[in-house]
């Protein structure tokens, strides 16, 4: 769904911009230089966003530091003070975040919108299903709703309408997922400002990751939001890795790490699937370059499967098949699978697809071949020539055991 772009800082939200991934400090403002550090690891974890808590004096001095350092535009986070509002603003900070349930006061809120109006600050009008006016609360029958949560974001807005400020995003985060798509929905349909998705209080990963994916995938699938953040109980760098994570495996965002495919195994793999995966993934992810790397457990299906992978390897008896764009151009030990991966992805990523394609081994696709062609043992026999274990079973088995042919 089209929406009216804002900027943030530089980076620009809604419209036809980049879906754009968001985090928040957990440091104390005050301390600078940890607020900082913390900072540019989410950035380099893929937050284009970050919000800060302006929480008392001490904290908007320290945004004046952090606003100047930061490598991407930082949002302060407004709790029920207005005051700090405005300290913030005089701060330098990009956006605010104001939480209609908890600054009700209609005078103080224009103020902060008039201020914002003349300093060309957005706002994010935050509603939280936790912090819902009791007014309002009482009326949709003293449950949260989507229709309450709607409501608490376009009474804001209203607010906003009469100082002449709509420089606006919304949120309307709710710790049910069903609830949450359904409010995000109702305000789709109802505004045309920029949304903010999330899931609030998700609890920790893997449960936490689990309930937000599903919250925020399905509205991204639907065309809706602009801008994403994972609330987890845990190191907010999680979060921007699981944002940024999500837009790339929908499409929405450029790969910028790894991206690993696997079979779920079966009885056919003769190798241990699961470890090969784990281990490629470890040794891949500290290369840190944007490639698509597949590890499966067939040598018939597996690059057929995988063929649009950048690289892969096809596990067989003792060795697999390692290729390019679905193309075998090796024929590697079991031991050496990994290592090779690692080769090839850094050949690949180095020189290009076609570049490493034309200095393969030409004989291996031949071997390949007839790997795959090959039956892993001759029928009813243990792959020396031997009965297998079930034929020698039947043959021994008691008058009126089925046996093959039977």
């Amino acid at each position: 769904m089209h929406t009216r772009q804002i900027m943030v800082g530089a980076v620009p939200v809604g419209g036809d911009a980049l879906v754009t991934v968001q985090s928040m400090t957990t440091t104390r403002t005050r301390d600078v230089e940890g607020t900082l550090r913390q900072i540019y690891q989410l950035a380099a974890a893929g937050a284009d966003i970050v919000r800060c808590t302006c929480n008392e004096s001490e904290a908007a001095e320290g945004l004046v530091e952090i606003v100047r350092r930061s490598p991407v535009p930082i949002v302060a986070d407004i709790h029920n003070n207005h005051r700090m509002a405005l300290e913030a603003l005089d701060a330098g900070a990009h956006c605010l975040r104001l939480n209609p349930g908890n600054i009700r006061n209609p005078t103080h809120i224009k103020e902060v919108a008039n201020e914002c109006r003349d300093r060309g600050i957005p706002v994010r009008i935050g509603v939280n299903g936790g912090s819902l006016d009791p007014d309002l609360y009482r009326r949709h029958g003293n449950r949260v709703t989507p229709g309450a949560l709607v409501e608490s974001a376009l009474a804001e807005l209203a607010l906003f309408a009469e100082v002449g400020f709509d420089d606006v995003k919304i949120s309307v985060k709710a710790s049910s997922v069903p609830l949450m798509i359904d409010a995000y929905r109702m305000l789709a349909e109802t505004v045309g400002h920029p949304l903010h998705l999330g899931l609030t209080e998700a609890g920790p990963p893997p449960e936490g990751t689990q309930k937000a994916t599903a919250g925020i995938a399905t509205l991204l699938s639907e065309g809706i939001g602009d801008t994403i953040r994972y609330s987890l109980t845990a190191d907010p760098v999680v979060e921007a890795h699981a944002g940024r994570r999500l837009l790339e495996m929908l499409g929405l965002r450029e790969r910028k790490g790894l991206d690993l495919i696997a079979c779920p195994s079966c009885g056919r793999a003769e190798v241990d699937v699961i470890d090969v995966a784990n281990r490629a993934r470890a040794a891949l992810d500290r290369l840190g370059i944007p490639i698509q790397v597949a590890v499966m457990g067939c040598v018939v299906n597996g690059p057929g499967e995988a063929r649009e992978a950048d690289i892969g390897i096809a596990a067989g008896r003792h060795r697999g098949h390692l290729f390019v764009r679905g193309q075998v151009v090796a024929v590697v030990p079991e031991g050496e699978m990994v290592a090779s991966l690692v080769d090839w992805a850094t050949r690949v990523h180095r020189d290009g697809a076609e570049a490493a394609l034309a200095g393969a081994d030409v004989t291996a696709a031949a071997r390949a071949l007839r790997d795959a062609d090959a039956p892993v043992t001759p029928p009813g026999t243990d792959g020396e020539g031997e009965p297998t274990r079930v034929e020698r079973v039947l043959s021994g088995a008691p008058e009126g055991v089925l046996r093959r042919g039977a």
